[in-house]
């Protein structure tokens, strides 16, 4: 998407190293520990689409399941095996992966890390910035609600690096408002748990002024608006349907933000990997740098519509393509297709 082109993009200076092609086609393999979870489902997808659309990939070969580094481990492992020349993994651990990642670079693995990042020197990053992410969040839900109050922290799941970023921006900026009360809870990514904790909170009575969310926040909402009592500020990820709920329902009082954490960045890492395959210049690292989205004015609503589209699956970023990186259409990975599927 266009806006992407002014993203500022923050890239390390560590020089990429030089990997050997092994054939005129490739073989990607993905490695994907949550399923069920529409986000995830998007970067797999955005992976097949730039797959296709680079006319270089023969096939992309799809480790998925609900896993932990044991799992993830494995599958790695069976991926290289199978011959993949290059693998795009989504670390369900900062530093587990670590052995595997330097056993692929020993065969001459490309391995890229993408939405979050692993402590390897031997695998390649490309990822929102998370850290920026709970900041941002943090310190919108902040500005909102005047520097005191109650805000719920509504974290992913324990241990796994982009919750950890996340988290870690989140409370560095919250320390700057002793004010404010934080209460933490976890729901694992996912959709049912999400809508349980919410209803928790809003059964226990008790006064909350904002919700910091990480791509459930449709959930919460929907949450709020079946109870029929005042929304909070709640704070999401740049997903479609929560786009759509703070358009439509901004004037039956609901007022949220959302950060950019575009799920193409998988798409963006196949084509990192396969510069470094074909042995192009590569940098080792590349952040993206998030934006934040409210609804708060009707110049700030009138963008969100823009970026909304109601044909697009609601836990789809709305963010289908990632410039310069991506080559493929939003129909692609709509479809997604990887080659010979």
């Amino acid at each position: 998407m266009k806006r992407f082109l002014g993203m500022a993009i923050l890239m390390a200076s560590i020089a990429a190293p030089a990997i050997a092609q092994a054939a005129d086609k490739f073989i990607v393999g993905v490695s994907n520990t949550l399923i069920g979870n529409g986000w995830r489902e998007e970067m797999i997808c955005s992976v097949k689409a730039q797959a296709k659309a680079s006319g270089v990939v023969e096939k992309v070969i799809l480790a998925n399941r609900n896993g932990g580094p044991t799992e993830q481990i494995a599958d790695i492992r069976s991926l290289i095996s199978a011959g993949a020349n290059a693998i795009i993994v989504n670390p369900s651990d900062r530093s587990a992966l670590d052995p595997v990642i330097k056993q692929a670079k020993a065969r001459g693995v490309v391995v890229v890390a993408v939405d979050q990042a692993v402590s390897s020197k031997d695998a390649y990053l490309v990822s929102n910035d998370q850290v920026a992410y709970g900041r941002l969040s943090a310190e919108w839900l902040a500005r909102q609600i005047g520097g005191k109050g109650h805000v719920v922290e509504m974290r992913g799941i324990d241990g796994v690096p982009a919750d950890a970023d996340r988290h870690q921006g989140f409370t560095e900026a919250m320390k700057k408002y002793p004010d404010i009360k934080v209460t933490t809870v976890f729901n694992g990514w996912s959709l049912n748990t999400t809508a349980q904790k919410t209803k928790d909170l809003i059964s226990s009575g008790e006064k909350i002024d904002g919700i910091f969310t990480t791509g459930q926040d449709a959930v919460v909402v929907d949450a709020y608006k079946a109870a029929g009592v005042a929304y909070p500020f709640i704070v999401g990820a740049d997903n479609n349907g929560f786009l759509g709920q703070m358009i439509s329902l901004k004037d039956k009082g609901f007022k949220g933000a959302a950060v950019t954490n575009p799920a193409s960045i998988g798409g963006a890492g196949l084509a990192v990997a396969l510069n470094v395959l074909q042995k192009k210049d590569v940098k080792q690292k590349t952040l993206l740098e998030p934006e934040v989205w409210s609804n708060l004015t009707s110049e700030e609503t009138e963008k969100l519509k823009g970026e909304y589209d109601p044909k697009l699956d609601p836990y789809y970023s709305v963010a289908t393509d990632l410039k310069p990186f991506t080559t493929y259409t939003k129909a692609d990975v709509i479809n997604c297709q990887a080659p010979g599927e």
